[in-house]
């Protein structure tokens, strides 16, 4: 921080990490702008280096990056207890809002309306998907080997069907044999004293507890051969591939989630991706949709409301404790992890192959949304699509253009009805 005396009460920090979880639409682009424009310009909480080191950190880490920097600024301002605090509040009100939308889908598929709104939201993705995919792509593919590993990437996951997680070691692999051999200029130093390595561990205990203690009491509960609990450890392996984004780790997602535990079907899991994109907070909470639909269709209890509520929250909980646990750990350490070089390599090389990723899954919604309807609804959604591609650029926000295609899907379907 730049100044002791702008550190924040605890109070005050409360108030904004709710109001972030609240208004933090525009994926991660746009959260780590509100943040940067709030708590670097105008509160002066924490300063541009601090903020820059921390963010290069957390873009080295799985899972959701805005989320990782808001709770390691909460860390800085509070301690643990300040960490959590904004970790949770990043992402507790979309995980309420996107529970509420999962019910009124699953509840409410008899609803002519329902289809024609979700087609309309699923366009709008497609749009969304062609967006992050020219915007990384232009922002990432600036030489022949990130072109290369974008490529290869594609043909890898597509045609040679490999799965997600050797893609991306082969590409941290090659990214850090690149950079390795263009840069030998040694590691500018740290001047920060060296933290604490019994602390660290002692850290990594306790937030490791954290996270694995409730899956191990819902399997003692209801049985490691229940819902709740495939979920948990299904997506706690999942939570450690998002390299990248939810985009990047969603087709390994999907292909478990549709073919492996038969959860849900493609159609509901286009569905879900629609309803994610709706809400605040990050997009990796589509994890949670896909708890919920596990939870509904393969209930655990009585109740098959309770059932997807409960496989939902075992979700959420699988889904973002790992990046609680990496961030809280490592966050005496980002001042000297922000300055190693090796890991920006590799990550260099993790992040031209997601474009390759991102591709394919932007390819194959593409085929599976517009195969799976008429002709006259298929060039209804490439239109929308078009205009949401269009209206990002432009800087449209998010939560408008969404939502919209929601309502214009909804009236065209009617229409042709």
């Amino acid at each position: 921080m730049t100044d002791a005396a702008v550190r924040p009460t605890f109070a005050a920090a409360l108030r904004f990490w709710l109001l972030l979880g609240c208004i933090s639409f525009g994926g991660p682009a746009g959260q780590i702008a509100i943040m940067h424009t709030e708590l670097v310009d105008r509160r002066r909480w924490v300063d541009e280096g601090a903020f820059t080191r921390a963010l290069d950190v957390c873009m080295l880490l799985p899972g959701p990056e805005a989320m990782q920097l808001a709770t390691w600024i909460g860390w800085r301002l509070h301690g643990l207890r300040g960490g959590l605090l904004a970790g949770a509040l990043f992402v507790l009100p979309a995980s309420l809002l996107l529970a509420g939308l999962s019910w009124m889908y699953f509840a409410g598929q008899a609803i002519p309306a329902v289809g024609g709104i979700v087609f309309g939201l699923q366009a709008a993705v497609l749009g969304l998907l062609a967006a992050a995919l020219e915007r990384l792509g232009r922002r990432v593919l600036k030489t022949a080997t990130s072109r290369l590993l974008a490529v290869g990437s594609l043909l890898a996951v597509a045609v040679l069907h490999v799965p997600f997680p050797w893609v991306m070691l082969a590409a941290a692999v090659i990214g850090w044999w690149v950079g390795r051999r263009r840069n030998h200029d040694a590691l500018p130093s740290s001047h920060s004293p060296t933290p604490s390595i019994a602390r660290t561990l002692g850290v990594f205990a306790a937030m490791a507890t954290l996270w694995l203690a409730p899956l191990a009491a819902v399997a003692v509960w209801l049985g490691r051969d229940s819902t709740s609990f495939a979920v948990g450890a299904f997506l706690s392996r999942a939570s450690l591939l998002t390299f990248g984004g939810a985009y990047a780790v969603l087709p390994y997602v999907a292909d478990h989630a549709v073919h492996a535990y038969g959860w849900l079907s493609t159609d509901r899991m286009m569905a879900g991706l629609a309803l994610a994109e709706t809400t605040p907070g990050p997009l990796l909470l589509v994890l949670e949709y896909v708890g919920f639909a596990a939870g509904w269709t393969h209930p655990d209890l009585p109740s098959t409301t309770g059932s997807a509520l409960l496989a939902a929250a075992v979700a959420v909980w699988a889904s973002f404790l790992p990046s609680l646990v990496l961030v809280l750990t490592l966050a005496p350490w980002v001042d000297r992890v922000g300055r190693w070089r090796a890991a920006a390599a590799a990550l260099s090389g993790i992040t031209a192959a997601v474009v390759g990723v991102i591709a394919q899954l932007a390819l194959w919604f593409g085929a599976t949304l517009l195969t799976r309807v008429d002709v006259a609804h298929a060039v209804v959604a490439v239109v929308l699509a078009a205009g949401v591609f269009i209206g990002t650029r432009r800087g449209v926000a998010v939560y408008a253009l969404v939502p919209a295609c929601g309502v214009v899907g909804m009236l065209v379907d009617m229409a042709l009805r």
